[in-house]
């Protein structure tokens, strides 16, 4: 997102979208946040004409129509209530166009049926609510789908899981577009974590086990206060009291991800908010994040940011200190 410029976010609602949803939207990209001190989103709802939105709690009129799809930046879909349902051709056709002149194209939940059916999510990965997982791979098996994380991110298409993974993605857009301080700042707001381990698959319905496994919370705190150290799996293992098999299958059962693929997402993390604050010597980013070399810090910002250390830096340096003014 440029700096000093308003990004235009025009969000599409139809017949039984879902109020959650839009307040998710207006909430991270409509309100006014001049505590952060720098140009926020230019947000707007729009709809083909008055929607009676979801279970038929009201009706919406007199909002822009979708020609104001035709000014925006980024665009967030209607979900679909009736996920087998079509959406209104004009719904379509105004998503193709925008894809066709490079809108970053956003759905929320079941907001995934409605890219797809507008044919920009053929061959690319996306994902859905987990409960309609099948109906969605049926429908649409051009797409790529990932059903067990919160949000797929393709650059300009993303694509969250459910509902309240809705906040996980326009955190995560926040962070893209402002960074890591300014998304952290966003979600105490909210409060909120910027960043949920784990993915949908921890939430898809499964018979509750007799005896549920201690939780991994002091295990993950203890390793958050020493990411500098050389810490491996078998640390974390040593720290839990268990072995590296069970770690493993706990890391998966509760945050449905591996001990070192968290430990890594964390020192990223951590290196992202070091250049971000002003740190200038990467090799120094490197060893207090845990990262150890350069060459690994390199490989792993990119992995998870698409931005080498130096770019991060010329993006995002210095966009924290305004969080606080």
């Amino acid at each position: 997102m440029p700096q000093g410029s308003s990004h235009r976010v025009v969000m599409m609602v139809d017949e039984g979208s879902n109020p959650f949803e839009m307040g998710v939207a207006t909430e991270l990209f409509g309100l006014r946040r001049p505590e952060l001190g720098i140009p926020w989103y230019d947000f707007t709802l729009c709809a083909p004409g008055p929607v009676v939105m979801h279970a038929g709690m009201f009706t919406m009129s007199g909002i822009p129509g979708l020609e104001a799809v035709e000014r925006a930046d980024t665009v967030i879909v209607p979900n679909r209530p009736d996920p087998g349902e079509a959406p209104a051709e004009p719904i379509l056709a105004a998503i193709r166009a925008a894809a066709a002149r490079g809108a970053r194209l956003v759905g929320f939940c079941t907001g995934a049926f409605t890219l797809a059916a507008a044919g920009v999510l053929d061959g690319r990965p996306a994902t859905t609510h987990w409960r309609w997982a099948d109906l969605f791979r049926s429908r649409f098996p051009p797409v790529r789908l990932e059903p067990d994380v919160l949000f797929v991110d393709d650059g300009d298409v993303l694509t969250a899981a459910g509902s309240a993974a809705a906040l996980d993605l326009g955190l995560h857009i926040v962070r893209r577009d402002h960074g890591a301080e300014v998304a952290n700042a966003v979600g105490r707001r909210l409060v909120f974590a910027v960043h949920r381990d784990g993915g949908q698959r921890q939430f898809v319905e499964r018979p509750i086990p007799a005896i549920p496994d201690t939780s991994l919370a002091p295990v993950l705190a203890w390793a958050q206060e020493r990411l500098d150290l050389p810490l491996t799996v078998a640390h974390l293992a040593g720290q839990a009291g268990t072995s590296v098999a069970t770690l493993h299958r706990r890391f998966q059962a509760e945050l449905g991800t591996t001990p070192l693929a968290w430990l890594t997402a964390e020192r990223v993390a951590l290196a992202c908010r070091l250049i971000e604050n002003g740190e200038l010597r990467l090799e120094a980013v490197a060893r207090a994040s845990g990262l150890g070399t350069l060459a690994n810090l390199r490989t792993q910002v990119r992995r998870r940011t698409g931005l080498s250390p130096s770019a991060y830096r010329a993006r995002f340096a210095g966009t924290g200190h305004h969080s606080g003014t």
